[in-house]
């Protein structure tokens, strides 16, 4: 099969995988969207070969790590970054980092710490990571890339670079094109189509909406308001929060080289506090969505709680049986207002996890 006809199959795949609801979705036929996912599925751009972007970040587990890991591990047997693998999908929508004056936090960016103030960088960053994909430089990134089967069809699409700087953006824009693509953020889940009144949510479910609204205090920071740039409910205000989450004591970060982890066991995640290298936003990371929240487990930034069921009950009783969860990690700037002592019964902690559930993407009725 040639290369043209090759590229309209894949984007013809695509079309079909991403399109669950035609009446919803029109279909777009991108050349980007098809470079985009052969890169972002490509285990030949990791040093050594076998790690590619997919492989922390899933399409069955809402583009989260396949395996469940508390942290990923790089492409080098061993190695292993401070923090969980979050899922992609819909987190992509983040605004640019900024801060907001008004509410006094961060907003946007990207990785649950923030380190990358946008998409384009933080699709860069994982490439020559030492402890993700792990190729140093960006012209090692780039020889891989000329090398494979899709380069003559991103000059195509792009043009010929004049710089690896230049290539490497090419590459950054297909995968973000792909990664913002309907294939990945379909909004397919329950919840959408009852939003859209095609169907109708169980006693329990709506239930749990209206603890989510309600008791729970969820909805103050994973909003139900629809965002300004896709005009849908992404659950989330991308703000920074500090909820008190406790240190993971199976971390392998703190087994990492001293090259890697200077601290050892005395390392503190300190989230955009440390980025930005402000005290009073330490142990703040970024709210991510709830969309595929019930299939992306673990939970937090360090991966600290393996079930959902586990999430609601530290959220609901956190600062009332302190000892049945360990100190948070980080002492200061702890929210305390919205979470913590939430009264919640078992049932309604149930009900709440029923309703998460609808978050989940390819409902089938």
């Amino acid at each position: 099969m040639s290369k043209k006809y090759f590229l309209i199959a894949f984007v013809a795949a695509i079309m079909l995988s991403s399109c669950t609801d035609d009446s919803e979705y029109v279909p777009v036929i991108s050349n980007k969207i098809a470079i985009g996912k052969l890169i972002f599925f490509d285990k030949n751009l990791s040093n050594p070969i076998g790690q590619a972007c997919a492989s922390c970040h899933a399409p069955e587990t809402g583009f989260s790590d396949p395996l469940h890991r508390d942290i990923s591990e790089g492409a080098v047997t061993g190695t292993f970054s401070n923090i969980n693998s979050p899922n992609l999908a819909y987190n992509v929508f983040s605004p640019e980092r900024m801060y907001n004056t008004t509410d006094e936090t961060y907003i946007g960016g990207l990785f649950l710490n923030g380190r990358s103030p946008n998409l384009k960088e933080q699709l860069i960053h994982p490439f020559i990571g030492a402890v993700e994909m792990n190729n140093g430089t960006i012209a090692n990134v780039v020889s891989k890339i000329k090398n494979a089967s899709y380069f003559s069809e991103i000059e195509k699409e792009y043009g010929v670079a004049k710089t690896d700087e230049e290539l490497m953006s090419y590459v950054a824009d297909a995968l973000a094109v792909f990664e913002t693509s309907k294939e990945v953020n379909s909004f397919t889940s329950k919840f959408d189509y009852f939003s859209k009144q095609l169907i109708k949510f169980s006693d329990t479910e709506k239930k749990g909406l209206a603890i989510f609204q309600g008791k729970g205090k969820c909805a103050q920071c994973h909003v139900l308001e629809p965002d300004a740039k896709t005009g849908k409910i992404l659950f989330t205000d991308f703000s920074y929060d500090n909820i008190g989450v406790p240190r993971n004591e199976k971390n392998p970060f703190y087994n990492q080289s001293t090259a890697l982890n200077p601290a050892g066991v005395n390392f503190i995640d300190l989230g955009i506090g440390g980025v930005v290298s402000e005290p009073e936003h330490n142990g703040k990371f970024r709210v991510p969505t709830l969309r595929n929240i019930a299939i992306s487990a673990p939970y937090f930034h360090n991966g600290s709680f393996k079930t959902l069921k586990e999430v609601i009950h530290f959220y609901n009783v956190r600062d009332i049986k302190p000892t049945e969860f360990g100190a948070p990690e980080v002492l200061e700037n702890v929210n305390r207002d919205e979470l913590g002592d939430l009264k919640m019964t078992t049932e309604e902690e149930s009900q709440l996890e029923t309703f998460l559930g609808t978050l989940t993407d390819h409902y089938r009725k």
